[in-house]
């Protein structure tokens, strides 16, 4: 199998999308936060002092699905269409679940971009409530599903 990100000497390169096809193309990414159950209840009750941790880490998320070339070398600069974050929450295992959609039409796909969203989205609310919380564990980011593309589409079965 040739390495598309490698060049003829075997160095990195940033691979030629140019004769790809535009088609609609979606990815959907997740990460788990565990923590004290006092935490996530202070999240869900907005009293933490750093303000709204939901709120500020689903920004956080969007922008850094838009700033993923600038933090992963080889990817493309891409004009995403839809960009959203969302959390569930379980108090019995004392966890905030961040889920990422992540849209556009274009000649390449969203992947990285998803999970970058829900990696930096995770990463903020462990800078807001670190505070109260060093414990706290980032874990199980993982792609979803994706759609669109020459590769076809992929639905990750459910563990």
């Amino acid at each position: 199998m040739e390495m598309s990100h490698l060049n003829k000497q075997g160095n990195a390169k940033m691979v030629d999308v140019t004769d790809k096809e535009n088609s609609k193309r979606t990815a959907k990414a997740r990460a788990i936060v565990k923590m004290k159950k006092e935490t996530l209840n202070r999240i869900l009750e907005g009293g933490m002092k750093k303000g709204d941790v939901l709120a500020v880490s689903q920004v956080a998320g969007i922008m850094a699905a838009k700033k993923t070339p600038e933090l992963i070398p080889m990817c493309h600069p891409l004009m995403l269409t839809g960009i959203d974050i969302s959390f569930d929450h379980d108090v019995l295992l004392s966890e905030l679940s961040i889920t990422s959609t992540v849209s556009l039409t274009g000649n390449t796909g969203v992947e990285m971009e998803a999970l970058t969203a829900v990696s930096v989205a995770a990463l903020t609310i462990y800078d807001m409530c670190k505070a109260i919380d060093k414990g706290m564990v980032i874990s199980e980011i993982k792609l979803l599903q994706k759609t669109g593309g020459k590769s076809g589409d992929f639905w990750r079965e459910e563990e």
